[in-house]
C-alpha cells in the first residue's frame, strides 16, 4: 500500500511539469500531462496559486510563481550547512579547491567553495563566479545530468557516460577541473547542481574523479535529492 498522498504528489508533479516549460503551459496541457480531468487540474493549480507557487499570465498560461524563489532562498543556507563539511573533506583529499555550482538559466554559478588547508597555488574560483553551462567541468557536468538531446556536445555525451566531466584550461589557463552532477530522483523537481574540484596542472585527476563522484552521491543522500 502506497504511503504517498495522491493529491500532494500530483501537485508536486504539476510544479515539475510547469518548470520544464519556459514558455509557460496551459491548464489543458497540464491536465493532459498529469493524466487527470481538467477540473482536477484547475483545483491543483488554484491551490498552488494560493501559495504563490504558480502564477497565470494574462494569456492564461502557467508559470512558476514567486513563492518558488522564496523557498529556494531558504534552501540555500540549509544546503551550505549540510554540504560545507563534506566539501572541506573533498578539498583536503584532493588538495584542490572544492566547490558546488548551480545552474541559473544558461549559466553555471559557484555557490559554495572550500579551499585546501595546505598552502599551494590556487585557482581563482570564488562564490558568485559565473560562466556558460557549455564551458568548464561544472557546466558540462550539469548538462550531463539532463535528459539526452541531439544537440548535446561530445563533451556532454562523454560526461553522461562517465559520470563526471574533466576539462583543462577552458576557464583559466593551466587549470584542471573535475565535476559530477548531483543526482536527483526522476520524480523530483530537484535542483540542477554539481560538485567538483579545480586546481592547476598538478591535480591528481584519477583520485579527484573518484572523490568527486563519491561526494556527488553523498550530497544527494544528505539533501534528500
Amino acid at each position: 500500500m502506497s504511503s504517498t498522498l495522491q493529491t500532494l504528489d500530483r501537485g508536486l508533479l504539476a510544479l515539475k511539469i510547469v518548470s520544464e516549460h519556459n514558455e509557460g503551459i496551459s491548464i489543458a496541457k497540464l491536465a493532459e500531462e498529469l493524466d487527470v480531468h481538467r477540473a482536477i487540474a484547475y483545483r491543483i493549480v488554484a491551490t498552488l496559486e494560493s501559495h504563490a507557487l504558480l502564477a497565470r499570465t494574462q494569456g492564461g498560461t502557467l508559470r512558476l510563481g514567486a513563492g518558488i524563489t522564496l523557498l529556494a532562498s531558504r534552501f540555500e543556507p540549509q544546503l551550505h550547512a549540510v554540504a560545507l563539511p563534506l566539501l572541506k573533506t573533498l578539498a583536503k583529499a584532493t588538495r584542490a579547491t572544492a566547490f558546488i555550482s548551480l545552474a541559473q538559466g544558461e549559466e553555471c554559478m559557484v555557490t559554495l567553495v572550500a579551499e585546501p588547508e595546505e598552502g599551494m597555488l590556487r585557482v581563482g574560483y570564488r562564490v558568485g563566479s559565473r560562466h556558460p553551462l557549455t564551458q568548464g567541468a561544472a557546466g558540462i557536468a550539469i548538462l550531463a545530468g539532463r535528459a539526452p538531446k541531439e544537440e548535446d556536445s561530445p563533451e556532454v555525451r562523454q560526461a553522461r557516460l562517465d559520470g563526471y566531466s574533466l576539462t583543462r584550461g577552458q576557464l583559466q589557463r593551466g587549470a584542471v577541473g573535475v565535476a559530477s552532477h548531483i543526482p536527483t530522483t526522476r520524480s523530483s523537481i530537484g535542483m540542477e547542481a554539481c560538485v567538483g574540484v579545480v586546481a592547476m596542472d598538478d591535480l591528481d585527476s584519477e583520485r579527484a574523479i573518484d572523490e568527486v563522484k563519491t561526494s556527488a552521491i553523498r550530497l544527494a543522500e544528505l539533501i534528500g535529492q
